[in-house]
């Protein structure tokens, strides 16, 4: 088998020893209901020799997915309630997602859209530009965020078409690209395809996901460089995942390699109640603790905003340690304010 080949089946899994050996199996049937990808960039980084391997976890399937819990959800942050044409998720008044692809180059196993990323196809020419017409005849549209699948697993002559598109759209003034591809497919950030990006009057910006520091390999790093190098700003998403980055060490070591690379980190996600992903969720004290330790040890550049996306549709809110309060009353009353290190600290009104 050739080393450059994407793995998306349990057998060639087994092969490259990231899965037990031995007849198919469950994980055929998980592999049957959910997409599998494990590109060679990211085949490379797996340590075959760790039985829970931080990279292995994210993106080998694993039997626990077969397991649905009841508070789990096929759409977990509500795509559909909120989607008015299709590839349009209109969920907060002044930006939409455009999702121009189900495609992504490597499938990740706590994703919130694995009931429908992995089928074939982008949308259509005629459902493309009936989604660009919603975005004209929307002029409270100030963002539009290109995801899906992944926006970077299309051809740069695609992707150039509809930043062109945007682009001459008056009322849109941002356009942010969400990827997995400098990560997973590092060689496809071609100088053409950062080139597509680019859109003259337009801040655009890329928003790259990363979980572990070890995704950030010299090819990736090259890969966000050449993008960094254009002049697009770099931001990161990520989501906190039992066993991948739930510890301080590696929580401050991935918040900084991010700042090295020149990517500004942006969102902890709490991961989504997608079916079949408990084993990978972490509760939310779990999260609040790494944010404070994070704040009190590493740069003010390396904080992210560690969020929940709640089910249903409603939005993001940020879910952070709170370390203020407010006591007393009348003229007593005052705040206290605590340090990363739990210490309480009085502090005046005004």
């Amino acid at each position: 088998m050739a080393k450059t080949q994407t793995l998306r089946k349990p057998a060639q899994l087994r092969e490259r020893g990231l899965l037990p050996a031995g007849p198919p199996g469950a994980i055929e049937n998980v592999a049957a209901r959910y997409a599998v990808a494990v590109p060679p960039a990211l085949a490379a980084l797996i340590d075959r020799g760790a039985p829970e391997d931080p990279i292995a976890r994210q993106f080998v399937p694993h039997i626990r997915e077969l397991e649905t819990q009841p508070h789990e959800l096929a759409d977990p942050i509500g795509d559909d309630a909120h989607s008015p044409v299709p590839g349009i998720v209109h969920r907060y008044p002044d930006r939409v997602l455009l999702k121009l692809t189900q495609i992504c180059a490597v499938y990740c196993r706590f994703c919130f859209r694995r009931e429908t990323v992995g089928k074939p196809g982008a949308l259509d020419r005629a459902a493309l530009a009936a989604a660009l017409d919603y975005i004209r005849s929307h002029a409270e549209i100030w963002e539009v965020i290109l995801t899906g699948g992944d926006p970077l697993v299309l051809s740069a002559r695609r992707l150039r078409e509809v930043m062109k598109a945007l682009a001459a759209i008056d009322h849109v003034k941002v356009i942010r690209i969400h990827t997995r591809v400098p990560v997973a497919d590092p060689a496809r950030v071609t100088a053409e395809l950062v080139r597509a990006m680019k859109r003259k009057g337009k801040a655009v910006y890329v928003a790259v996901h990363v979980n572990h520091p070890r995704e950030l390999s010299a090819a990736a790093r090259a890969a966000v460089a050449r993008i960094a190098d254009a002049g697009i700003p770099l931001l990161s998403q990520s989501v906190l995942l039992a066993g991948v980055n739930d510890t301080a060490e590696v929580m401050r070591g991935l918040m900084r390699a991010l700042v090295e690379c020149r990517i500004k980190p942006y969102y902890l996600h709490h991961a989504d109640l997608a079916p079949g992903t408990s084993h990978l969720r972490t509760d939310i004290e779990t999260g609040q603790t790494l944010m404070r330790d994070v704040r009190g040890h590493v740069s003010g550049l390396c904080q992210p905003t560690y969020v929940l996306d709640i089910p249903g549709g409603h939005g993001k809110s940020p879910i952070g340690p709170n370390y203020l309060e407010r006591t007393g009353s009348n003229g007593a009353a005052h705040y206290v304010v605590a340090d990363f290190n739990g210490g309480k600290h009085d502090y005046p009104p005004r």
